[in-house]
């Protein structure tokens, strides 16, 4: 049944770094799940009522999932990014051909993800058709907005021979089916949309890319890929195409409106201009470069020069799927540069120096921000937006969160610092609840 009333004290972020609290409010819903009013110190009759000690909050987004990756949460993150994917990522990849696989997986991820308060998210699939399809099946069937792409990886240089694409032809054929499919089960603008998705460049022919970026132009369809996230990565990419990923992808016609690109920790400066230029965003998985990355994406530039950004849990490169962890992560990396490392070299010359992000900031990415990123109507508790949102029971005996009389915006960092799944007491999509 559709939410058409609720009544809670509820936060939101609709702008960076400005924390709105909206206490005693009513927030009233149309037939399809938008917001049509937010009337504080409102009340009608028919409203939900968040008892005391719940708080409303935005639902999360989170912009980068490998969805397959889930069974290897958390495993074999001491590898170098190149030696983890041949050893262990693309023979679990490889699995999804088998669709009984698929579905456990699939329905487990997408039920946790919502129990920790993720409502929307960008996932990678697999190079298998039906596979993706049937995530894309799965993610309408229990409500969570998501936009899903094939994993498009050709290259035989790069790739195993049990795992890609047969063909550049076959990549595009394979992406252009997901596309119809999820068109056919969800319209275009519902609840589940699709992506073209080239793995990175290096898994990808030059043909591939070429394809893929006329397929993009053909249908206005999202891009999400891998960019400039590692020294191999970066330079592989710089090797061969003599420039950078974000030139690489442009030529390709690759970067595109709400297109999202993960991890960019060795973006420069106009490789950053380049992809805000075009309209697209990067997805920020501060956990994942921890491990992977060897630098730390540098967030305060990229949000001062108006690149569009949110927050990615990466699964599994990330070992939780808990955007609160990402953003907590979020906060920490941005400290670690801010101050350096170092401790032998002069505090004055440890670190970057420049501004650190705060939970309020991480807060909008994990909302607004990653919803703007990547052209969703959600987010933020205003009029036009669709009701994604998760109430948080700050009293849970099993919980976390322990409020010892906190109030207003100390009590939304309490929740942000240390809630966890026993906190979460309802969630929902386009105002019907699924969790």
């Amino acid at each position: 049944m559709r939410l058409h009333h609720i009544k809670a004290n509820a936060f939101h972020a609709p702008t960076l770094a400005a924390v709105e609290e909206l206490p005693d409010t009513l927030i009233t819903c149309d037939d399809q799940g938008t917001i049509v009013a937010v009337t504080p110190g409102g009340d009608h009759a028919d409203a939900l009522r968040l008892p005391a000690g719940q708080v409303l909050l935005p639902g999360f987004v989170d912009l980068h999932v490998h969805a397959p990756q889930y069974p290897q949460l958390g495993s074999a993150l001491d590898l170098p990014l190149e030696d983890w994917l041949q050893h262990y990522t693309f023979p679990l990849e490889a699995r999804y051909a088998d669709l009984d696989f698929a579905r456990d997986v699939y329905s487990a991820l997408i039920d946790d993800m919502l129990a920790l308060g993720t409502t929307a998210a960008l996932h990678f699939a697999t190079v298998h058709v039906p596979a993706t399809n049937l995530l894309a099946d799965i993610c309408l069937a229990k409500g969570q907005r998501a936009v899903i792409g094939k994993v498009a990886m050709d290259d035989p240089a790069a790739c195993p021979d049990y795992y890609r694409d047969a063909s550049a032809a076959d990549a595009v054929a394979g992406t252009r089916a997901v596309i119809d499919h999820i068109h056919t089960i969800a319209g275009v603008g519902g609840l589940v949309a699709p992506a073209i998705t080239p793995r990175f460049i290096p898994s990808c022919t030059d043909e591939c890319l070429h394809g893929l970026g006329q397929l993009a132009a053909e249908t206005g369809v999202r891009v999400q890929s891998h960019i400039s996230e590692s020294d191999w990565a970066h330079g592989y990419v710089q090797d061969r195409m003599g420039q950078s990923d974000a030139e690489s992808l442009a030529h390709f016609g690759l970067l595109r409106p709400h297109s999202v690109f993960a991890h960019g920790t060795h973006l420069s400066e106009s490789d950053m201009a380049l992809l805000r230029d075009h309209g697209a965003g990067v997805a920020h998985c501060a956990a994942s470069n921890a491990y992977f990355a060897g630098a730390v994406f540098p967030l305060r530039r990229a949000l001062d020069m108006g690149l569009n950004t949110g927050l990615g849990t990466d699964i599994s490169g990330g070992p939780s799927p808990s955007i609160f962890e990402a953003a907590r992560m979020t906060v920490a990396a941005s400290r670690i540069r801010q101050r350096g490392v170092d401790a032998a070299a002069p505090s004055d010359q440890r670190g970057t120096g420049e501004a650190p992000i705060d939970m309020a900031t991480a807060f909008h990415l994990a909302t607004r921000g990653g919803a703007q990123t990547l052209g969703l109507p959600t987010g933020s508790f205003a009029v036009g937006m669709k009701f994604d949102a998760m109430a948080v029971d700050t009293t849970a005996a099993a919980g976390t969160i322990r409020p010892f009389g906190a109030t207003g915006l100390r009590l939304l960092e309490k929740i942000l610092h240390t809630a966890s799944r026993p906190n979460i007491a309802a969630v929902w999509t386009d105002g019907v609840r699924r969790v």
